[in-house]
């Protein structure tokens, strides 16, 4: 770990950090999720940079030691997207890589969608592509379906899901987050929140007191409310995508998920995930991965696994 580097690079109007490690011109640009930094993929960067690849995990607007601007209205896919162009400028990087996970893999998704030439190839993890539904946002999708309970509508009211967090300790909050195995879409009522969510009586081995230790001074330090305006801003960044209506995802992909990850439990999205509907939209879909025993975190839960399918894809791009 002390031989990945940190830096700050401006891009896109805020400051980005970065962590990196290995040289050369095969890059992989690595985007972390909720509630996660650039320390999310620590495995992936160690290994891969060991098979001669250039790694590159930025913390995203809003999370760890990159800046957070307040308003909500600067994080949609555009915004994101335009840090990861700047970044990739700044690094003097043409064409890179891609790997994404949770929130990162709804960027990565659009990142290729918006800028197809700077992508070489894509490794996504957990979430899948969502066209973007002509008279819905993914939000207004969500309430009808699970109600206002939902996890992502009860992120919407600034300032609630702040003090929910602010309940529990936050190293706990993100044990609790980071673990779950519950596969079943989570609808929270207000009156139980995050902070309801039982204890763990132990880390699994694949996470250490370190690792919770890390990430949570960096949240004690920056608060979610940065990370929460990713959701607060879904109805804004389906507005502003509406020239991408009916736009495929056109570059070469490989798509990993594990047997346990919540978003198999989304209506009709196991079927379209393993049963072959989301190639239609993601024509150059070569493989989908569904990973026996894991969660959401797949990244973290079964690294070596994660590192092996990613590398098998890139080699010979």
């Amino acid at each position: 770990m002390d031989k990945i580097q940190h830096t700050t690079v401006p891009t896109n109007g805020i400051k980005m950090h970065v962590a990196s490690i290995g040289t050369g011109p095969r890059a992989i640009l690595f985007l972390h999720g909720f509630p996660e930094l650039w320390y999310t993929w620590r495995h992936q960067l160690l290994s891969l940079s060991s098979l001669g690849y250039r790694c590159i995990a930025p913390d995203l607007r809003g999370y760890g030691d990159t800046d957070c601007p307040a308003p909500a209205a600067q994080y949609t896919s555009l915004h994101i997207v335009g840090d990861l162009v700047g970044l990739l400028d700044g690094l003097g990087i043409q064409r890179v890589f891609l790997v994404g996970h949770d929130w990162g893999a709804i960027i990565a998704w659009h990142f290729c969608l918006f800028r197809p030439d700077r992508v070489k190839a894509l490794v996504n993890t957990s979430v899948p592509f969502t066209p973007r539904h002509p008279k819905a946002s993914l939000l207004a999708g969500m309430r009808a379906v699970f109600g206002d309970d939902f996890y992502m509508c009860r992120f919407q009211e600034v300032g609630e899901a702040e003090a929910d967090f602010g309940a529990v300790e936050t190293g706990k909050l993100l044990a609790k987050i980071l673990t779950s195995r519950n596969p079943d879409p989570p609808c929270l009522p207000k009156h139980v929140g995050f902070r309801g969510i039982p204890d763990l009586p132990a880390l699994p081995s694949w996470l250490t007191q370190q690792d919770i230790d890390y990430f949570a001074s960096k949240f004690d330090r920056t608060g979610f409310t940065g990370a929460l305006n990713y959701y607060r801003a879904i109805d804004l960044s389906w507005e502003v995508m509406g020239p991408w209506t009916g736009a495929k995802v056109t570059v070469p992909t490989k798509f990993i998920v594990g047997e346990l990850d919540i978003t198999l439990k989304f209506p009709r999205m196991k079927d379209y995930v393993v049963g072959g509907g989301m190639k239609a939209d993601v024509p150059l879909l070569e493989e989908v991965v569904v990973l026996e025993g894991v969660a959401h975190f797949l990244n973290e839960e079964s690294p070596q696994q994660v590192t092996n399918h990613i590398h098998d894809f890139f080699k010979d791009k």
